[in-house]
């Protein structure tokens, strides 16, 4: 399977606004049918030839070369603590992928096919199956004439346990003069990774400010609506919300709409933070009009945003 088979940008540019999605669905040596965002993958290609790194995480195969750069190999299966571990001889590709501006390489098995669906048809994982799971959301797929369970996996949870991020803010970037400022501030975090919003609130927090989180768009709608419909204006109820793109039930372009779109909320200021690529997003925040775009994950970036808003917001009060 090679580049041609996944969209290109102006194409999936089309979707967005529209709550749709395509998915990319493989197995990993069992029954089980997981995907991935085709918005955050690369290419797909054969197993490669990869050298072992003694002593690196577990879950790390290797390094590949990949247009002339390094790039680490990860065994995804061994990596959400599937039972049997390593995917071993069931191994038939790597998905190459784009996350917060790294890329790295995932070892599956079967390709099965990529599938255009709707963002509302896809659900939050099963509230029972607790903290500890590997999965953003669910839906169900029509495979052979019959609808089967697909399971949508967390790559930033997966990348997480890998990769140490920093949330420390450079000195060069606080402003003293406005930190202080921040105090009794509320922000909103709309994401469905619970560990992307970690991420973002143990960032904010470290400036005094309250954060206030919401699962995915329709929860943060809701939220948003209820103070509206209750007098209040969401404006001054939080500073900004900073949204994650791609959410269950509601993505973050469908949000950003639904909300420039009510005279109650419209000024409200919205920040997408996502893991996709600048390019694409470049594209999306004018279409859709969000006041900024911040690839995950950056601090520092983060923090200007912030203090940048509330800069703005005590000159307009």
């Amino acid at each position: 399977m090679s580049n041609g088979v996944l969209s290109s940008v102006d194409q999936r540019t089309k979707l967005v606004g529209e709550n749709r999605l395509e998915l990319l669905m493989f197995q990993l040596g069992s029954r089980h049918i997981f995907a991935m965002n085709v918005f955050k993958i690369k290419e797909v290609i054969n197993i490669p030839k990869f050298n072992s790194m003694p002593g690196s995480h577990q879950n790390l195969k290797g390094v590949m070369n990949y247009r002339g750069s390094a790039i680490p190999i990860i065994d995804i299966r061994q990596a959400i603590k599937m039972r049997g571990g390593s995917i071993g001889s069931d191994a038939h590709n790597v998905i190459i992928t784009e996350y917060n501006r790294t890329v790295q390489g995932f070892i599956i098995g079967k390709v099965m096919n990529i599938v255009n669906t709707s963002w509302d048809t896809i659900q939050p994982p099963p509230s029972g199956m607790g903290k500890t799971n590997y999965l953003t959301a669910i839906t169900q797929v029509e495979v052979q004439g019959k609808k089967e369970i697909v399971e949508i996996i967390d790559v930033e949870k997966v990348l997480a346990e890998i990769i140490d991020y920093d949330i420390s803010i450079s000195d060069k970037v606080l402003d003293k003069d406005i930190v202080n400022h921040f105090k009794d501030k509320k922000v909103l975090i709309v994401d469905d990774s619970s560990t992307a919003r970690k991420q973002v609130r143990d960032t904010l927090e470290q400036l005094g400010i309250t954060i206030i989180e919401r699962k995915n768009g329709a929860e943060a709608l809701a939220l948003l609506q209820e103070w509206a419909d209750a007098g209040k204006r969401p404006s001054d109820e939080i500073l900004m919300m900073f949204t994650d793109a791609e959410m269950p039930e509601m993505d973050g372009y469908r949000l950003t709409s639904e909300v420039r779109n009510d005279p109650r909320m419209q000024d409200l200021f919205i920040t997408l933070n996502t893991s996709l690529s600048g390019s694409f997003n470049d594209a999306m925040v004018e279409k859709v009009g969000c006041d900024r775009f911040i690839s995950k994950f950056q601090p520092d970036m983060l923090v200007e945003v912030a203090q940048q808003r509330l800069r703005d917001f005590l000159s307009e009060n």
